[in-house]
């Protein structure tokens, strides 16, 4: 795919066939689900004697109960047997719970319209591992987050239509016409998948463990293996948490609130959809077709921040008659509203696919189907919490705007202990704000530095922050070797560590740090990472590139691995360089200037010497200093 074009990947059989299925599945879960829950809420007399409130969760929570009772099989099955075969399989299904459904909108029976409802759950519970695995196998990793952005707002794009789609519905539609629409929606899905082109199975051997709790564990335990990427599905988690949260409570908000009638809460709806879509699709521009987590912590804040104001632009009066979506735009305060839901939608886009992608990203692909399994059990633990939290939150007496209130300040906590745990979640925030607000960063050669294996990076040492733009440049983590005076300094030294950069100093005036950091960047090659040295040893004084240290030469007779040359250029202009002496005279002199890093080819550590490798980095820095 076109680094310039994500959408190319509609021109592909790999992937617009599942893209066709996995958008139809979603479009008829959100004609059934909102459909069902705006007869619910405006017709409630007809089809039941429970309040809409409480029925309103208690849908919710049937149709996540089955990602918790069967994720774990649907895990291991999507890793043993082919996804595609799988996809297909869910997809005819889904037409059989349609006819279902139908059957319950003709009797106006809501046990039979529930039980449809928890079916359609179960359907997305097996789908869901076959579809994520299914992402990184059709694939190229630069192509990820793309694909991971168009099905997210493939997939919002279609909770967005099939919102309109149920508010005409569910206000002028017969029960005969909605479920001929459903049924007619489940077989142009199951009509996609036809397509959907053939894979191997990940682990064609592996017996499947028919009992839920034993399979669940066991699938928990393959996303534990990585700690980021168990950390990841617990934010994934939270993210869900919140988003059901919040969606539950707007049909009552609409009505009890804002005084909206059903056309309303389709508005509010569509609008937190396009939210949702809108940051998906950027997250391709903002991370540079990289898996950026920094964007992550950036979501976060956009999370609380306008659920925090949603509670603040609530009206105070409510109007005496029901508003349609004309007279509701005219009211005080409506557009604050919907602007605080748009928000909160695209700054869950930032949230959601960058995670999404570090999971597919770091997983093994032995494994993946049977992580992504695990994720699906958090997810809906987390929904099926969300359910009870509000149900009982709102029973007890609190408002909903106190309730969305609360969440927004949730999240916040949430996301500052999780930041804690995994602290390269934040460095590559402030990274990419750094490269992104501060400067117009441009990389060239970046295919140069190996997909996977170690390698020691080198590079010219122009100013305090070339660790932090190297690392916003890199696709993979990267180990830093660093002055122990520069990895000191108050506030960057907080970023280092969470870098796991390896402080050195010379030899006669610390030789405990200086064999240290020896055995721990040998350490760090066998274990297959990269690791980058300033081999001048100190930042330049002058602009120019210094003669190179021999200790680089120690770290390849030890652990001989390929050394790919590096050279930034740009920075010495900058408040971080040693240009304009005491730090009082380091002002920023030009706003978001240009600054390059350009990577040159792999040498080799048998033949490579100093003078070689010195060559070699000043060539790729060129004049500009």
């Amino acid at each position: 795919m076109s680094q310039q074009s994500q959408f190319r990947l509609f021109a592909e059989r790999r992937f617009l066939p599942f893209f066709g299925a996995q958008a139809m599945g979603a479009f008829n879960d959100n004609v059934y689900k909102n459909v069902l829950l705006i007869l619910a809420t405006y017709q409630a007399a007809t089809y039941t004697t429970l309040e809409p409130q409480l029925l309103t969760n208690l849908a919710g929570g049937l149709f996540i109960l089955p990602f918790v009772l069967f994720s774990g099989i649907a895990g291991q099955l999507a890793t043993r047997y082919d996804k595609t075969t799988i996809l297909k399989a869910v997809k005819a299904f889904e037409i059989l719970i349609m006819a279902v459904a139908a059957f319950g909108l003709a009797q106006q029976h809501i046990g039979i319209l529930l039980t449809a409802l928890f079916m359609m759950g179960a359907h997305s519970t097996f789908f869901a591992p076959a579809k994520y695995g299914l992402l990184p196998e059709v694939l190229h990793e630069t192509e990820l987050v793309g694909g991971n952005a168009l099905i997210q707002m493939g997939t919002f794009l279609a909770i967005l239509l099939g919102t309109l789609f149920a508010g005409v519905l569910a206000s002028h539609g017969h029960t005969g016409t909605i479920s001929v629409a459903l049924i007619a929606i489940a077989v142009a899905g199951f009509a996609f998948s036809l397509a959907i082109p053939k894979l191997r199975p990940a682990a064609p051997d592996m017996k499947i463990d028919w009992r839920p709790w034993t399979s669940a564990w066991d699938n928990i335990n393959a996303a534990r293996e990585s700690r980021t990427v168990f950390l990841s599905i617990l934010g994934i988690s939270w993210f869900w948490f919140y988003g059901a949260l919040v969606l539950a409570q707007l049909p009552v908000f609409s009505k009890d609130i804002l005084g909206g009638n059903e056309e309303v809460v389709t508005v509010l709806l569509v609008v937190f959809s396009a939210g949702v879509g809108i940051g998906s699709l950027l997250c391709e521009k903002l991370s540079g077709h990289k898996v950026e987590i920094g964007l992550v912590p950036f979501g976060s804040i956009g999370l609380t921040a306008f659920a925090v104001d949603l509670y603040f632009a609530t009206p105070n009066t409510l109007s005496a008659e029901p508003l349609g979506p004309s007279a509701f735009l005219q009211q005080p305060g409506t557009w604050r509203v919907l602007m605080d839901l748009g928000f909160i939608g695209m700054f869950g886009g930032f949230f959601i696919v960058p995670l999404n992608a570090l999971v597919q990203q770091r997983s093994r692909r032995e494994v993946l189907s049977r992580v992504i399994g695990a994720n699906s059990i958090l997810n809906a633990a987390f929904m099926v919490v969300a359910a009870i939290f509000g149900a009982v939150a709102l029973q007890s007496g609190m408002t909903i705007p106190q309730l969305l209130l609360a969440t927004g300040i949730l999240n916040a906590f949430v996301a500052i202990y999780i930041y804690s745990l995994v602290p390269e979640f934040l460095l590559r925030f402030l990274a990419w704000l750094l490269v992104n607000v501060m400067y117009r960063s441009k990389t060239e050669g970046l295919k140069n530095i190996p997909e996977d294996g170690p390698a020691l990076l080198i590079c010219n040492h122009v100013g305090f922050v070339d660790a932090i733009v190297i690392s916003a440049a890199s696709r993979r983590p990267v180990r830093f070797i660093m002055e122990s005076s520069i990895f000191k300094i108050p506030v960057l030294s907080t970023i280092f560590r969470g870098m796991k950069a390896i402080p050195v100093a010379p030899a006669k005036e610390d030789p405990e740090t200086y064999e240290r950091a020896f055995e721990l960047v040998a350490r760090e090659l066998r274990d297959g990472h990269l690791v980058c040295i300033f081999p001048e040893g100190r930042l330049t004084s002058d602009g120019e590139i210094g003669p190179f240290r021999p200790g680089m030469m120690r770290i390849l007779k030890e652990t001989p691995v390929p050394i790919v040359p590096m050279a930034l250029s740009g920075l010495w202009n900058s408040m971080f360089s040693r240009k304009y002496g005491p730090m009082w005279n380091r002002w920023p002199r030009r706003v978001w200037a240009r600054i390059t890093l350009r990577v040159g080819e792999p040498l080799d550590p048998a033949t490579a010497d100093l003078d070689l490798m010195r060559a070699r980095v000043v060539a790729l820095r060129g004049p500009e200093q």
